[in-house]
């Protein structure tokens, strides 16, 4: 089945478009389907858009890299840096991913597939 991406409705962030997006790409493949917006870290709010809980498998959807958005300025940066470094002290594997690699599908296909094979 060949997915078609949409044009970001009006009013829905650029992430949570890549992330539904990175969804549908999820349900047309062949593996088990993640959890969404899970809470990892037992004191802080932090959420992981997707992660397969028991594997400690997670993906993050960056949204707004080529446009100056949170993640690509330097507060955001240093804000991801430790969130993404407390998941990885906890055991965590962290995959980040922008709508270049949704829309290619092979490689992050293949990256979860190879770490919840492990």
């Amino acid at each position: 089945m060949s997915i078609k991406f949409r044009l970001k409705p009006k009013g829905m962030s650029a992430k949570s478009h890549l992330e539904e997006d990175f969804a549908l790409v999820l349900r047309d493949a062949d593996m088990p389907q993640p959890t969404r917006e899970y809470r990892f870290h037992p004191t802080r709010k932090w959420r992981f858009d997707f992660a397969w809980v028991e594997e400690k498998i997670a993906v993050e959807v960056e949204g707004g890299i080529w446009n100056s958005g949170r993640h690509s300025r330097g507060y955001g940066m240093e804000a991801d840096m430790e969130k993404y470094n407390e998941a990885t002290s906890l055991g965590w594997k962290v995959f980040r991913i922008s709508g270049k690699h949704i829309a290619s599908r092979k490689d992050i296909l293949r990256w979860i597939a190879g770490a919840l094979a492990t």
